[in-house]
């Protein structure tokens, strides 16, 4: 019996795959480990040194979580404390189109962005130069 590739998705060039998460988030984790300790065989059931193993994992994926969240308050409070010591100095874009001075800042997702005395912004970032 012959088997014939199947169509590309749409939008996507022939001989690539559409993008894949491998992320698994917290909650994710927690019904999968639940759903297994539900549904496991009665005439075999996992032992206990695996749901210690699988117990401990857990802790290590809620550790991390944790962590990760210390670590982006962390940054965020470097990056504004950097970032208040531009207020009333001299600011230019990497192609010099805006230029002025920083009149306050603020952090947003993609990083510190300045308003500068004449309320325009400016992403602060690669190129941009300081006086």
């Amino acid at each position: 019996m012959q088997v014939n590739a199947a169509p590309p998705t749409a939008g996507a060039p022939a001989g690539t795959a559409p993008p894949r998460s491998n992320k698994m988030d917290y909650d994710a984790f927690l019904r999968l480990l639940v759903a297994e300790m539900k549904n496991q065989d009665p005439t075999n059931p996992m032992k206990g040194t695996e749901q210690v193993a699988q117990f401990a994992q857990f802790a290590l994926v809620e550790q991390s979580l944790n962590a990760n969240k210390k670590l982006d308050s962390l940054l965020s409070a470097s990056a504004l404390t950097q970032a208040t010591g531009m207020i009333g100095r001299e600011v230019s874009s990497a192609d010099g189109s805006v230029t002025g001075k920083v009149a306050s800042i603020r952090i947003a997702e993609s990083g510190a962005v300045a308003t500068l005395s004449d309320g325009r912004t400016l992403p602060l970032g690669p190129g941009v130069s300081i006086r």
